[in-house]
């Protein structure tokens, strides 16, 4: 084996170094590092406007950093040109907070769709893969459908189907179960968790929702006003004593973050 397969399967799956990006002078990322395990998976948590989702757009290649390194399956990805990202694009899934379905075709078109613009398989094995997809996440018989016509967990299904239909080495989650009520949300988080562990994927997710981090994380990675507050396990966040990681994990109402706040505090929170 080569030096470079080598460092490619024994070091992390994904790192993250030293990562920094400002929109208009705003700081948004300062200085995020951590790594993912392969076969782990790592939640990113923290509240609205903290940093997660935009660190997730950095790693899936749709932002790129001021400063900072991004390695993904032991490659350095900032400085990649188009082409050769869009091989290493073909080795991870993504399941959109929204679910981004498209609403013209039926749920069995929607998970087809990375298999016939990444691959040359027939119509015939598409099918089949489509059905075991369907299968895996607990619609079976639903491809027939539309998205109108289905509720919005079982959109949330359908969108995880397509992202996992090219047994991707990585899944990327942004906000899973935003909209879902308890029972689906535990359903989604559930499903990630299984299928992770069943196709060896490694996974990051990005959420605010606590029921799911400790239902599906190895590994937490907390950020507050851009930077990592908290790295650890979903037992060692609960046993913090860090006033803001208590606030936000037990949701508490007083604590650092307050919501009396004047205009000229928030505009310095937000400009520096």
């Amino acid at each position: 084996m080569s030096s470079l397969a080598s460092s490619a399967t024994s070091g992390p799956h994904i790192e993250v170094k030293n990562l920094s990006r400002s929109f208009e002078n705003r700081k948004v990322l300062d200085g995020v590092s951590f790594k993912v395990a392969r076969g782990e998976t790592v939640v990113i948590l923290g509240g609205s406007g903290c940093g997660k989702t935009t660190v997730l757009r950095h790693i899936i290649g749709s932002l790129k950093p001021d400063s900072g390194e991004i390695w993904l399956m032991g490659k350095e990805i900032t400085h990649m040109k188009e082409d050769e990202f869009s091989e290493i694009r073909k080795k991870f899934g993504m399941l959109f907070q929204c679910s981004a379905l498209l609403n013209s075709i039926t749920v069995g078109e929607n998970i087809a769709l990375p298999l016939q613009e990444h691959s040359d398989l027939s119509t015939e094995i598409i099918d089949i893969m489509v059905k075991m997809k369907t299968s895996m996440v607990g619609l079976t018989g639903f491809e027939h459908l539309m998205p109108s016509q289905i509720s919005g967990g079982m959109k949330k299904r359908v969108a995880l189907a397509r992202a996992i239909v090219m047994d991707p080495e990585i899944l990327f989650c942004d906000e899973p179960t935003a909209g879902l009520d308890p029972v689906m949300t535990a359903v989604v988080g559930v499903l990630i968790n299984d299928l992770c562990k069943k196709l060896g994927m490694t996974a990051v997710v990005v959420t605010h929702d606590m029921s799911s981090v400790y239902r599906i994380a190895d590994h937490i990675v907390m950020l507050n006003q851009g930077k990592v507050v908290f790295e650890g396990t979903a037992s060692e966040i609960r046993a913090s004593r860090d006033p803001f990681v208590k606030q936000f994990i037990n949701g508490e109402a007083d604590g650092p973050v307050s919501f009396k706040q004047s205009g000229e505090d928030y505009l310095k929170s937000i400009l520096g």
